[in-house]
Formats: structure tokens, C-alpha cells, sequence
């Protein structure tokens, strides 16, 4: 395969004051999570991507162009820019898709039939956010139990899963529901069908933003990135609070999906929030699909 042709190029000084740029919006993030990590007080909101999602901080703060942008070399080069998929030809430094293995590129074309997917399902914006309730159903595993208890007595919340539909599209919440709440979900999302069940008003899904993006570095770019982490910062708020887990100590207000009004409220903030995540979903697919097209040059970009 042909190496791809030189992308346009940025100057020194403008790829470094981008690079500065993203690193002091990432460090509003990162900083406060180090601290917090150092001194073992997690936070049950704003720490929950940097444990479940396994990319660190210094990868975060990392700037990246996206597919399609070169960048003018300059000594010294930022190691994250020395290494495939990045080559140098004369003064230009770029990520090149050709430098991929196959594996690579099957990896990123089953991440675009996902994303496309998601994009193109009928949006469910009833499901309440019972997952988590489903995931302390008889109180056996409650996941949280070692930085925030539960607002509710057990019973209340059983009776809530036992009384209320439970539609959970998102194979990664489903599969740590307790067993017993397992089949009282109307979907059974499994792993190898993620692609028939992934929708995008799921709040999951458009948290999973974030790790997608981060899997097509550094294709993706990381404004992109970035954005995606903000979004998942605003879902995962929403998924707490309409969890039945207390966050008072953390000056977080519930939303009772215990209550209609409750649900109302949170059928109108995923709504919300998964109108802000449609143009960020595209945006990756149309990152993939530049980087798809420098692969094989007979394809559009």
C-alpha cells in the first residue's frame, strides 16, 4: 500500500499553542482527580472516567491533530508525535493510516458500523436510568458502598425495579445488573451484539463517546476528545443523581425517578444531553472516514 500524500500543515507556533491550549483545558480535570487520588478520596461523578475507563491522565492531556493535519517538526518533537502511526517526511510530521496492521483497520471499520448504528436506531428516553437500581437489586453488590450510601431502605428500591419496566440497552450497565434483575429487563443486550442494541439517547452510549474516541486516536484529534470527556462528565452527573445512591456530601440534588416528576425530569435531561452528543458522534465517524480514505485512496474521504 502507498503512503498517504502530505497532509495540510500547521506551523510550530500554532501546534504548540494548541498543544498548550488543550493541556490547561484538560488540567481543570486532571489536576483535582490526581489530588483526590492521592489523597484516596474519590469522587463518585467526576472520578468515575479515569477508574472505569483505563486511559490516564497524562494521555488525556496529550494533544493530537485530527485525521487529515500535519504539523510543522520542530526540536524537540513531543514523544507522543515520535512514534507509528506518525511518520516525518521532510519538515512535515503526520499520522499516517497507512502504517496501520490490519487488525488496526478492522478495529476502526467495527467502530464506525457501531457508531453508525448507534447514530441511526430509534432513540429509547424511557428507560429512567433504572440500571443503576437494577444493579442494587436485594443488596447483595452495591457497587458504590465505599464512597456513597444508598438514599432509599433496600425494599423501596426492589419494589421500584420489581414495579417499574426496565429497558436497558447497554450491554456494559446490563451486565452488572444483579442476576435477579437480569431478566426483568425487556432488552438483553450481550457483547458480541452491542451493534444491534447501542441507541443514542442511551446515557451509556454517549458516555461510551469518550472511550470510542479515545480507541481512534489519534485519528479522532483531541478537541474531540475532549469534548466527548466533558459530555461524559455531564452524563455520568445525571447518571448518579437519578441513582439511588445519596450524594448530599457531594452537593449533588437527586433526581427521583421514584416519582413521575422525577422521571419527567430525567426523560428532559437525557434528551438534552443526547442532543449534544448526536453532532459529537458524527464528528468521530467523520474522523474515521478521513482516516478510512488516506488508507485506500480509491475511497472518498
Amino acid at each position: 500500500m502507498s503512503e498517504a500524500p502530505v497532509p495540510p500543515l500547521l506551523d510550530v507556533r500554532d501546534w504548540r499553542s494548541r498543544t498548550a491550549a488543550h493541556r490547561a483545558r484538560a488540567e481543570q480535570w486532571t489536576v483535582s482527580a490526581r489530588k483526590r487520588r492521592g489523597a484516596n478520596k474519590p469522587h463518585p461523578v467526576e472520578d468515575f472516567l479515569f477508574t472505569y475507563y483505563p486511559f490516564s491522565f497524562a494521555k488525556l492531556e496529550e494533544w493530537h491533530p485530527p485525521a487529515g493535519t500535519a504539523l510543522e517538526a520542530a526540536d524537540p518533537l513531543p514523544a507522543c508525535w515520535s512514534k507509528p502511526p506518525y511518520r516525518q517526511e521532510g519538515r512535515a510530521v503526520f499520522a499516517d493510516p497507512a502504517l496501520l496492521a490490519d487488525k488496526e483497520k478492522a478495529r476502526l471499520h467495527w467502530l464506525r458500523e457501531l457508531l453508525v448504528g448507534t447514530r441511526d436506531r430509534a432513540p429509547i428516553l424511557a428507560c429512567h436510568g433504572l440500571h443503576e437500581w437494577a444493579m442494587v437489586y436485594r443488596g447483595e453488590q452495591v457497587r458504590h458502598a465505599g464512597t456513597t450510601p444508598l438514599r432509599l431502605p433496600q425494599a423501596e428500591i426492589d419494589a421500584l425495579v420489581d414495579s417499574r419496566p426496565v429497558r436497558c440497552s447497554h450491554f456494559d450497565a446490563f451486565r452488572f445488573f444483579h442476576p435477579d434483575a437480569q431478566p426483568l429487563n425487556r432488552l438483553q443486550p450481550s457483547l458480541m451484539g452491542r451493534r444491534d442494541f447501542e441507541q443514542p439517547a442511551c446515557i451509556h452510549a454517549n458516555m461510551d463517546l469518550y472511550k470510542w474516541t479515545f480507541k481512534a486516536m489519534p485519528w479522532a484529534g483531541s478537541d474531540l476528545l475532549l469534548d466527548c470527556f466533558e459530555l461524559a462528565m455531564e452524563l455520568r452527573d445525571l447518571d448518579m443523581r437519578a441513582s439511588p445512591y445519596d450524594l448530599a456530601a457531594f452537593g449533588l440534588e437527586p433526581v427521583r425517578i421514584e416519582t413521575s416528576e422525577g422521571r419527567r425530569e430525567y426523560e428532559q435531561e437525557q434528551a438534552r444531553l443526547a442532543a449534544k452528543a448526536a453532532p459529537l458522534r458524527q464528528r468521530l465517524i467523520d474522523a474515521l472516514d478521513r482516516a478510512a480514505g488516506a488508507m485506500d485512496p480509491s475511497q472518498p474521504a
